[in-house]
């Protein structure tokens, strides 16, 4: 007999370990301190565990438990089980995502509008799609062998293409070669079906976005093309076809006519804010229902009663899911120790999540306990004086309406920033400095109480004071004081900031390895005291050369935040900009010239419908420009955004009205660059090397990136400076790397004196 699929299940599972297991055995294969055979054996143990406690937590139903494994990335794993990029080896999957000494990764983008980097699939024409169904028929049997039956997970055929990139610019687009591609789905259900795997998820959420390369018609008709052939197949696994981060809309009555045996659809609060009447048009579905209703993307502890009306209002039978994967949120909330009790019971993290799906699908009389607990969270939350502070709230008040704009233009302000003294390609870099183990060690003694206030300050201003002298012997033009004091770029401010709190545990995934711990928006902000102004002061005073002031933007802080769902966003972006707008003021006052004010988050939060995507860039560049709005006219102001398709904003990113924009484009190789037209007036510096992977670019290979950007960009307008922050990086390849840039400039400075006229 065929296994139904499970009441309750969720969509994914955070996939480091909650002491970051996975990204410690990377890192040590990586460096070469583990074999391959002791880095598999690292991530089957955790596997295995993470099966374990999701059974523990109530997910105790065959097929309930996805087996969303990925090394790296979900879709850079799906590729390779597809055969729609070359490489059997686990150092073939590496090199793609990291790249090596001979061959530059693969790009690397947002996932949607979330905090988390996909690897972009460049699928060549003369690629073939070959299966190799063994990558996930192991995770099958090492799971069997532990006693857990697991739900296969891939990304769908239309996500996966939509999402993959042509090799060369002349080749075909991924998505007209989607019969290929189904082709080798088919062939890897096959292989799942005769080993006896009843369910396998499939994961669309490309059909809840606009998209660049496809209209939502082209894409339901891909999804129709696709999955006609799949479920028309007699080999395969029963089909659970997700649709998380938002709503359907042609795709719906889609997946209705071909009707796959479940289908889940995001139905959290804000999906179901931004689509009215998508509760009652899902209810229609003529399939089994999934309903996700406990948001994956939030921390905030579920309404269970406000879900258990809309679950009521689903077929009988529905099952309960969460709206997205949880890997977008930190493990658990029982190990955060120094939360503030009153606050500690509001948040829902992973784990608590999963104890959430299992009561709503148990329902509330089975599950008293769990809506006990939820309603005093809403209660007392509610009732908190921490979550409003009226002095916040009448100073943003009393702000003009509509968008603000700095005075004078920028034509009027480059005039007066030539007294700068700045060069033809200025070189810099975007801000942070490699983070040694001796400073992190400083700061994890600090924190301890070992080490005291005194003691670290010295130890922070010693590793300034050997960043800026690293600078000056590279001849860099504009000098960073490192951030050896900053933890994370976000979290840093937060700490700083009335209106957060921080975990201590809260790890979540950016890509492959890297994990970032993000603060919490639990009411108005504000700024009590000046956050930078010593270290930009203090590196100032080390050099005769300009430093710029360091802050993290408005939105990005809240990109890389966990936000209130009690007010809009633009609310908390405003309060952010006035008081990043006090911390300008003091860094001017302390003789800083020249103040960056990041925004790499800027696309992120972009959302995926077209319709809505003017209010958030209306208030999204408002925050920005709040934050700069009353800047002296010679105060340089640069801002930095990075890993995202900028074509879309690009004219939101002109708005900003920032002196200086650094944008990546070093993995794309200056692809964003035809974006920019007449319309974008700044000085731009796109990267022109990639800090997401060890390798160190050649001289050469820098000289031709910048050659390439003045095709589109005249050098009175350029700057050269890498992609990104190189706190992930070591010293070595930084300052080979930064030697080589240097040399690149002036190579591509002396090469336009020649051929300038006479």
């Amino acid at each position: 007999m065929t296994t139904p699929f499970p009441k309750a299940t969720i969509e994914g599972y955070p996939r480091v370990g909650a002491n970051r297991e996975l990204k410690r055995a990377l890192e040590s294969y990586w460096a070469g301190r583990i074999d391959a055979a002791t880095f598999e054996s690292a991530a089957h143990a955790l596997r295995l565990e993470t099966y374990a406690r999701l059974k523990e937590l109530g997910l105790s139903e065959d097929y309930a438990i996805p087996a969303d494994v990925a090394y790296y990335d979900q879709v850079l794993e799906t590729a390779l089980t597809i055969g729609a990029l070359g490489g059997e080896s686990l150092d073939d999957e590496f090199r793609l995502a990291r790249g090596t000494a001979q061959a530059a990764p693969l790009e690397m983008t947002k996932w949607f509008d979330t905090n988390y980097h996909y690897i972009v699939p460049e699928i060549a024409d003369e690629q073939g799609f070959s299966p190799r169904p063994q990558r996930v028929i192991k995770l099958v049997d090492e799971a069997r062998a532990a006693g857990h039956t697991v739900r296969p997970y891939l990304v769908g055929p239309v996500t996966l293409l939509a999402l993959s990139k042509p090799a060369e610019a002349a080749q075909r687009q991924p998505l007209e070669r989607l019969d290929e591609a189904v082709d080798s789905y088919i062939a890897v259900l096959a292989e799942l079906h005769a080993q006896g795997v009843e369910w396998v998820q499939l994961a669309e959420p490309a059909l809840v976005a606009d998209l660049i390369v496809a209209s939502d018609a082209e894409l339901a008709e891909a999804l129709r093309r696709a999955y006609g052939r799949i479920l028309a197949a007699e080999q395969r696994p029963q089909v659970y076809l997700t649709t998380p981060y938002g709503a359907l809309r042609q795709g719906l009555d889609v997946i209705d006519e071909l009707r796959p045996e479940a289908v889940q659809v995001d139905l959290s609060v804000g999906t179901l804010n931004q689509e009215p009447g998508y509760l009652e048009r899902v209810a229609e579905l003529h399939t089994h229902l999934v309903a996700g209703l406990v948001d994956g993307r939030n921390v905030w502890a579920a309404n269970l009663r406000d879900l258990r009306s809309k679950l009521e209002k689903l077929p009988a039978g529905t099952s309960v899911t969460t709206s997205v994967s949880l890997q977008h949120v930190p493990h658990t909330v029982e190990v955060e120790t120094s939360l503030p009790v009153d606050v500690a019971s509001w948040f829902s993290f992973a784990n608590e999540k999963v104890q959430e799906v299992v009561a709503l699908a148990a329902g509330p009389l089975e599950s008293a306990a769990a809506y006990a607990k939820a309603d005093r969270a809403v209660r007392t939350r509610a009732e908190s004086a921490r979550t409003h502070d009226r002095a916040v709230q009448e100073r943003t008040a009393a702000l003009p309406g509509g968008q603000v704009a700095r005075t004078p233009e920028f034509a009027q302000r480059k005039e007066i920033q030539k007294d700068l003294g700045l060069p033809l390609l200025p070189t810099t870099t975007i801000g942070s400095f490699p983070q040694t183990k001796e400073i992190r060690a400083a700061r994890a003694a600090h924190r301890a109480g070992t080490l005291d206030d005194a003691a670290y300050t010295q130890a922070l201003r010693a590793e300034v004071a050997s960043v800026i002298d690293l600078q000056e012997r590279l001849g860099l033009d504009v000098l960073v004081h490192g951030e050896p004091e900053r933890n994370d770029m976000v979290q840093y401010f937060a700490e700083l900031l009335e209106g957060f709190v921080t975990t201590e545990n809260g790890w979540v995934q950016s890509y492959g390895s890297r994990c970032t711990r993000p603060p919490i928006v639990v009411g108005d902000i504000s700024r009590p005291a000046a956050m930078t102004v010593e270290w930009a002061e203090y590196a100032q005073s080390l050099s005769s050369k300009q430093v710029k002031g360091m802050l993290t933007g408005p939105v990005t802080i809240l990109a890389w935040s966990f936000v209130r769902d009690d007010v809009p966003q633009s609310v908390s972006a405003d309060q952010l900009g006035v008081a990043l707008a006090d911390e300008v003021r003091d860094l001017e006052e302390a003789g800083i010239d020249i103040i960056q004010i990041d925004e790499p988050a800027l696309r992120e939060l972009l959302p995926l419908r077209e319709e809505d995507r003017k209010d958030y860039l209306d208030w999204a560049v408002r925050s920005f420009r709040l934050v700069a709005l009353e800047a002296k006219p010679s105060t340089q102001i640069h801002t930095h955004l990075c890993y995202s398709e900028f074509g879309q904003i690009i004219e939101a990113v002109a708005a900003l009205d920032a002196d200086v924009t650094s944008i990546e484009a070093a993995r794309s190789r200056m692809e964003l660059l035809e974006d920019i037209d007449e319309k974008f007036h700044s000085e731009i510096g796109p990267g022109i090397y990639d800090i997401h992977s060890p390798r160190i670019p050649e001289v050469a290979e820098i000289a031709e990136l910048i050659r390439a950007a003045l095709k589109h960009v005249p050098a009175e307008r350029l700057w050269v400076n890498p992609d990104c922050g190189l706190k992930t990086r070591g010293y070595a390849e930084t300052e080979s790397s930064l030697r080589n840039m240097v040399i690149a400039r002036e190579e591509v400075l002396a090469s336009l004196k020649v051929n300038a006229p006479a």
